[in-house]
């Protein structure tokens, strides 16, 4: 590294030992509460401890978030977009920083962690502006001297669970829209990477005590699964917005449903690029090899799957041969490497068993896979990334494992293709390599892809938050960051106003008193 650790981490007020939680300018836990050692997964070391939040803790947070969200709501919308626009300036100051520890906590390549710091910017700014639209409807009424129209008013408490691999931007996705619609904010993030959250907090929090806001519009809990649960079940907490695999999220939406509340679920992605013969190859190569070794392949929208046309698959199996071939895996903080390693050893756990698992199941590797040794893997969390000739109705296949492994599916024919790629429980992201038009055009038709998301000759990662961002099936039907996705941190409420001397029914029901 090329910079000092405790340099940062000062910079960004963050200490050794952590507090378990806060609610603005409060940092507190309990005296039993236990602590945690946060490990860069870079080089094993340890970066700072936490302590995690008891039930005491999360009911303190609940509490003065319901208070807090009486006062933030009369906030003029346009006001409260003005704070956040000074908050997206604080991340601008904190930019190097943040994208430092989001890198060493994570293990993500630097570029990758600016550019995740550089999204919460970006998602400020769009909440900015959207906090002059928050567009209502006006509807023409049946009845005479009649006035309808529909308004959004705030929900009150959304409560944010993150996962690791994106572990600050997908809070501001959700944070940065709930404040301007005059929500308030619990946020709970992975605790494997708490560390940045905290500087996130702190520097949030410094932008709403300049503006005199008080304690409780943004929370932050540092908590395990039993702190996810909680929330899970409050009736308190209206919307809550979680991140993470399929499995976890299926306990997190049965539990909000049965007390009727709003879930908003990002979870697995099991994504394919369809490589067509009339695609521009060099191109395609591109997308594919930053799709499934970007974030060393822990990215909800990394490319799982290439499905290639037979006429071209031999001639691009070998450009991707030759492209892992020049790979750089190492010390992500290196801006000259690639790929660094996964999040911890029970991550390289899972990639080793998919390998075995794949290879089972009659898999044939391209580029083996495998753990990387010596001094310079230290930590013991990287990884080889792998690519693997297989067939889509692998167990393996069907199952999203979230480590750099590419399977590669021959396909004939465009209808095949797209049969194949919606052919697993997943629906989040999908592409396609082509120059032909049509192709193009029904892949994207209501008889092509079934993800939330759909790209010609881009791959699947690396959404701009200007669209909405999400998918169908498994990864759970859930719609964050840019176009109308504000709406769901909104209740809709429809007005009819009568301005006339009588009361006229709708249908034209009559109902008279003598």
């Amino acid at each position: 590294m090329d910079f000092n650790i405790a340099d940062i981490l000062n910079r960004l007020h963050i200490n050794d030992i952590n507090e378990a939680f806060s609610t603005g300018n409060t940092w507190a836990s309990s005296p039993n509460a236990a602590v945690k050692a946060i490990v860069s997964p870079v080089d094993g070391k340890k970066i700072a401890s936490v302590k995690i939040a008891t039930a005491d803790n999360y009911n303190q947070t609940v509490e003065q978030a319901a208070k807090a969200f009486v006062t933030w709501r009369t906030v003029p919308a346009p006001k409260r977009g003005e704070i956040v626009r000074e908050i997206g300036n604080a991340l601008r100051d904190k930019k190097e920083d943040l994208g430092k520890l989001v890198s060493y906590e994570m293990g993500k390549s630097l570029q990758e962690g600016y550019g995740e710091v550089q999204e919460m910017i970006d998602i400020a700014d769009f909440a900015v502006g959207l906090s002059r639209q928050l567009y209502g409807l006006t509807m023409h009424s049946e009845r005479p001297q009649h006035r309808m129209y529909e308004q959004y008013h705030p929900l009150g408490i959304v409560g944010i669970i993150s996962a690791f691999n994106f572990p600050v931007a997908v809070w501001s996705w959700n944070a940065m829209l709930a404040w301007v619609c005059g929500d308030v904010c619990i946020w709970k993030p992975s605790e494997k990477t708490p560390l940045t959250a905290i500087g996130c907090q702190h520097i949030a929090q410094e932008v709403f005590k300049k503006h005199g806001i008080g304690e409780g519009v943004s929370c932050l809990l540092i908590g395990d699964r039993d702190i996810g649960e909680l929330m899970a079940n409050d009736t308190r907490i209206p919307l809550i917005s979680a991140t993470g695999s399929t499995r976890m999220g299926k306990a997190v939406g049965a539990a909000v449903g049965a007390r009727l509340g709003k879930s908003l679920l990002e979870l697995g992605g099991n994504n394919a690029i369809i490589i067509s013969e009339n695609a521009d190859l060099d191109m395609a190569l591109v997308g594919a090899v930053f799709g499934a070794v970007g974030t060393a392949g822990q990215r909800c929208t990394s490319t799982r799957r290439l499905i290639i046309h037979e006429s071209v698959y031999d001639s691009f199996k070998q450009k991707l041969v030759n492209a892992y071939g020049q790979i750089r895996i190492g010390d992500p903080l290196d801006e000259n490497n690639h790929m660094g390693p996964l999040i911890d050893n029970d991550a390289v756990k899972l990639y080793l068993d998919s390998i075995e698992k794949c290879k089972t199941e009659g898999g044939k590797f391209a580029v083996e896979g495998g753990k990387l040794e010596g001094e310079k893997y230290a930590s013991g969390c990287y990884v080889k990334p792998c690519v693997a000739e297989v067939e889509n109705n692998y167990a393996i296949v069907q199952h999203e494992t979230f480590a750099p492994i590419l399977y590669l599916i021959k396909y004939k024919t465009l209808d095949e293709a797209i049969a194949l790629q919606n052919g697993v429980p997943q629906g989040l992201s999908s592409a396609i390599m082509t120059g032909n038009l049509r192709e193009a055009e029904q892949f994207l038709s209501y008889a092509g892809s079934d993800c939330g998301i759909a790209n010609v000759n881009i791959g699947t990662s690396g959404a701009e938050i200007g669209g909405a961002f999400g998918g169908e099936k498994d990864t759970g039907g859930g719609r964050e960051s840019g176009s109308d996705a504000w709406k769901v941190y909104m209740k809709r409420q429809t007005n009819t106003i009568n301005y006339s001397k009588t009361l006229p029914l709708a249908q034209g029901i009559k109902f008279e008193l003598e």
